[in-house]
């Protein structure tokens, strides 16, 4: 027979004093530190704890006692329920405020390295439909809220085209109204869910792993254009012709309109076919007159305007003069590199994902530049002592590795190569200090600045410029 599981108790009367790690919210309790989603520094709450150990605890607020006089009203109807943009309660300059500190405590706490002063962080001009990507998931079996479940109404149809709910898999939340991306695609996303309905369209069963609607993924651009891909889990000609024209016909505005059938158990599409239905096959962004296609399994950054900002600071730590040899590690489909290339003599960049490097290369002959030149394979197999050795020493390498941050043999190879200069680009500043640390051996941090490309979230990037002591 197994042990009754200890019913945890309620705090009263509490009061929120700082924020936490992963969006949440603290507060300090006798000797226990208590982690809460959704709070504010100085909101006094009543708190039911979910998980206790020693000197912490994890709960969730059951009774807004007072509300911290910096606490504002969340502008969508889904906060608190899909998981996403878990700060709209901040406003903007505290979101700003706690992301620096992250930054300062993780360089601190981890590096251990002499720093100079934090810049203050580069805010997003655009906090709302900054998104130029979304990927929405249809289910069957949508996630019904507490108020809903506690309503005893009956939910015969339960089908929904949204997000996953953290913790999961298989339930959905059905978004009315997103506020990430521009509004063209919650029409686009809403004419989906209902025109699928109307024609009794399957919606995708997660654990039974079979129905026709399965996601969609939706790329809107800077420049004005629109990429949607819908995913179906059934090989229906028919129906797939129907909805697809169907599109068409209702947004003409769609400039690559594609779809894949998948019928495997994961929802990847990395390693499927993309039929184009109309339009290009891709959609294009610009940065200072400079095009980057972007196909269906590019990688580009998610807040357009932002990362142009993002890319400026880096080129300015860069210090580039026109006569250096540029390493661009990690470089996705050569965004920095093409857009660093005209004030270096070359740029060679190196990424894992071999189809990014075709775009890259592709983005250089759009562009006309010849001074690039791209590898394909893991960073610490394809950058060795040999590889430096036969395409020159660097005399400035930028690195913006994926949140794991680089593999040690990586560190160890630019440690040997010795580059004047290092632009170390990061969106998780705690690898981002544990490679800092690594590198301090023989490089000195000269200045840090934080951007910030998600509003609303904890995320944080982080440029940090190294020079060779």
């Amino acid at each position: 027979m197994s042990r009754k599981r200890r019913e945890l108790p309620i705090l009263e009367n509490i009061t929120i004093t700082d924020v936490a790690a992963e969006g949440k919210s603290l507060a300090r309790v006798d000797e226990m530190v208590v982690f809460i989603p959704y709070g504010a520094p100085g909101d006094v709450v009543d708190v039911k704890l979910d998980k206790k150990k020693k000197s912490y605890g994890e709960g969730h607020i059951v009774s807004m006692k007072q509300p911290s006089d910096i606490r504002i009203e969340p502008f969508c109807e889904h906060f608190g329920i899909c998981g996403g943009c878990k700060w709209q309660h901040l406003p903007y300059e505290y979101q700003l405020k706690y992301k620096r500190q992250q930054v300062v405590d993780a360089l601190e706490r981890i590096a251990k390295v002499e720093l100079p002063e934090v810049n203050n962080i580069l805010g997003s001009e655009h906090t709302r439909h900054y998104r130029n990507k979304l990927e929405y998931t249809f289910s069957n079996r949508c996630w019904l809220t507490y108020e809903q479940m506690q309503s005893g109404e009956e939910f015969a149809d339960r089908n929904a085209l949204g997000f996953h709910i953290p913790g999961a898999f298989d339930k959905v939340l059905d978004i009315k109204k997103c506020w990430l991306q521009d509004n063209v695609s919650n029409e686009i996303r809403l004419f989906l869910r209902e025109y699928a309905l109307s024609k009794g369209y399957t919606f995708y069963d997660l654990r039974a792993q079979h129905g026709l609607m399965r996601t969609i993924m939706l790329r809107t651009t800077s420049t004005g254009e629109i990429m949607l891909i819908v995913v179906f889990g059934e090989n229906n000609k028919v129906a797939i012709d129907d909805v697809m024209s169907a599109i068409k016909e209702r947004f003409p505005q769609i400039t690559s309109l594609q779809y894949v059938i998948n019928l495997k158990v994961n929802d990847t599409i990395a390693d499927q076919e993309i039929i184009a239905y109309s339009g290009r096959e891709y959609v294009e962004e610009e940065m200072e007159g400079l095009r980057f296609r972007i196909g269906p399994k590019s990688f580009y950054q998610t807040n357009s305007h932002q990362a142009y900002e993002l890319y400026k600071v880096a080129r300015r730590m860069a210090k580039l003069t026109g006569d250096e040899l540029v390493y661009d590690l990690y470089t996705g489909t050569g965004t920095i590199a093409n857009f660093v290339a005209k004030m270096a003599k070359k740029v060679i960049g190196i990424e894992y994902v071999p189809e990014a490097i075709e775009d890259a290369k592709l983005n250089s002959r759009v562009n006309e530049i010849a001074n690039t030149e791209f590898y394909a394979g893991d960073m610490k197999d394809i950058l060795t002592d040999d590889f430096v050795a036969a395409n020159g020493r660097p005399d400035v390498m930028i690195v913006d590795p994926p949140r794991a941050g680089m593999h040690e043999d990586v560190v160890n190879v630019i440690l040997n190569s010795e580059p004047k200069r290092i632009v170390y680009v990061s969106c998780n500043p705690a690898t981002q200090a544990r490679d800092l640390a690594l590198l301090d051996v023989k490089y000195r941090v000269v200045e840090v600045q934080p951007v910030d490309m998600f509003p609303h979230t904890h995320h944080v990037e982080n440029v940090v410029g190294l020079e060779l002591r």
